[in-house]
């Protein structure tokens, strides 16, 4: 029986959501991958490759359908909702107490992918019966591209910042049983099987539903599988997962599963940072912080009676905002970041200094380590040439650079990148309890004369004599050649990614 006008135009409909629903299940696939193991081009990479060739192979399989074609794709959509809805849940539950992560998303990602690669074809042939084959073809496409379009929009901008990866990984799962009902309901005269397709979907949106009203829970069970402690903040920003956690005196913050500070020897990570440089440059009145937004450097810095003007740049206010309402940290930071003394400024560290025009005595680069791309241009030739732009007669910079004895290629590609704008540069490392062996540079465009350094403030660790002896490197973290780091080339992701392996 030929399709109605009516019926046809549902059908495309039915063809965009479906896009939506495709499209952001290989978002969220990409993005948990990119969440809990870095490096975002590779995983997303793999993901959108795997489901391509997925798409094909269900796209290939579905010749063998030759009858029953609307029953076929409820079918198809019933499961694609359902191993969908359930895909980011069952990812974080083996991540959590596996070692099989990659051998599930995997097979996910086929599973999902053959799945969606068979709804297309069946619906164009659904639609064949309607106008011609180049019209009905031109429209299923048009309304898959439309499809897809919207769903890379929403899934950062809404999906992700407003329900999380478990909620937006449920919700759509019922967008596909959305699908699945009202097809139901508009052709069960030509569904000889309506009534036991509508039982097994009614079972399935239950399981979604309560999938979906227990995500938080199931996401604060599986995290802490992750952490030792109890977890006592979590939130998903647009930029990453944050999540504090306190054992007895003790509160750690993550922020992607990686550690940024322990309450109980965060002292010995912020003291070398901080206070080399502020002590040993001719002018402390302006001091740019790059990244820190818990507000520990900033309490360093204000230690110091002639700091006239500190700009903090962090790229999350999320971020910036806990730091300045949660009291866990604020008993940390000591209120900072609401010195009046402090400019806030939540942006990409990147974006601010290709757009401001001032110039600090003190420049202190405090970001993550460098796990994924975007955090990989921070550690750039064309950054650090920024930087240099920025800094003041007789300025400092220091600088973060990860474990040299963890990723010593990481670390000394780092130094290299920041020599290789000009900067005269001095790395040392520490050791920090919860980090390990711990690297920082100094850099400036004129010779220092590291023997004057001694603290001006109060400190707890890092004094003269510390600081001397951490400017030796043993033979097993010497420096080596490697690669300067560019945009063009971000080689310090594979140095990273290489170095942990090792360790994890």
């Amino acid at each position: 029986m030929p399709l109605s006008t009516r019926h046809s135009t549902f059908l495309l409909v039915t063809v965009f959501v479906i896009a939506v629903c495709g499209l952001v299940y290989e978002l969220l696939i990409g993005t948990l991958s990119s969440y809990l193991f870095g490096n975002s081009v590779t995983h997303f990479s793999i993901t959108i490759g795997l489901f391509l060739s997925a798409m094909g192979l269900g796209s290939f399989a579905s010749r063998r359908i030759t009858a029953s074609l609307l029953g076929w794709f409820i079918a198809v959509e019933l499961a694609v909702g359902l191993i969908g809805g359930f895909s980011a849940a069952l990812l974080y539950a083996v991540f959590a107490t596996t070692d099989l992560y990659y051998v599930v998303m995997v097979g996910l990602i086929l599973i999902i992918g053959s799945l969606i690669g068979m709804e297309i074809p069946l619906l164009t042939r659904l639609l064949g019966g309607w106008g011609a084959l180049k019209d009905t073809l031109a429209n299923v496409l048009a309304f898959d591209y439309l499809g897809a379009l919207i769903a890379s929009v929403l899934f950062p901008i809404v999906l992700l910042p407003e329900l999380g990866l478990l909620k937006t990984a449920f919700a759509t799962g019922l967008l596909n049983i959305g699908v699945v009902v009202v097809n139901i309901w508009m052709f069960h005269q030509r569904l000889p099987t309506w009534r036991a397709l509508s039982a097994i979907t009614a079972g399935t949106s239950v399981c979604l539903l309560l999938g979906m009203a227990w995500s938080i829970r199931l996401t604060s069970f599986f995290e802490q599988q992750l952490y030792q402690d109890e977890i006592i903040y979590t939130d998903q920003t647009p930029y990453q997962r944050i999540i504090i956690t306190r054992w007895a005196e003790d509160v750690r913050l993550y922020l992607d599963g990686n550690l940024q500070f322990s309450s109980r020897d965060e002292y010995r990570y912020h003291e070398p940072l901080v206070h080399p440089a502020m002590s040993l440059s001719r002018s402390r009145e302006s001091v740019l912080v790059l990244g820190g937004g818990d507000g520990l450097v900033a309490r360093e810095v204000f230690k110091y009676d002639d700091v006239q003007r500190l700009v903090l740049v962090d790229i999350d206010p999320a971020m910036t905002d806990l730091a300045m309402s949660h009291p866990a940290i604020l008993a940390v930071n000591g209120d900072s970041l609401r010195d009046p003394r402090l400019k806030l400024v939540n942006e990409d560290a990147y974006n601010y200094l290709v757009d401001t025009d001032e110039l600090f005595g003190v420049i202190i680069i405090d970001l993550p380590d460098p796990n994924n791309e975007s955090l990989g241009k921070l550690y750039s030739r064309e950054f650090y040439k920024l930087v240099q732009r920025h800094l003041a007669k007789g300025g400092v910079v220091v600088s973060q650079a990860t474990s040299p004895y963890f990723a010593r290629e990481t670390f000394w590609s780092i130094v290299h990148t920041a020599a290789d704008v000009g900067l005269k540069t001095w790395p040392y490392h520490v050791y920090v309890p919860s980090f390990g062996d711990w690297g920082f540079f100094l850099a400036a465009e004129h010779q220092l004369d590291l023997s004057h350094f001694a603290p001006l403030v109060p400190v707890r660790f890092f004094s003269a004599e510390v600081f001397a002896t951490s400017l030796v490197f043993d033979s097993d973290i010497s420096e080596l050649e490697t690669q300067v780091n560019t945009l063009d080339n971000q080689i310090i992701l594979t140095y990273y990614e290489q170095g942990w392996r090792r360790w994890d």
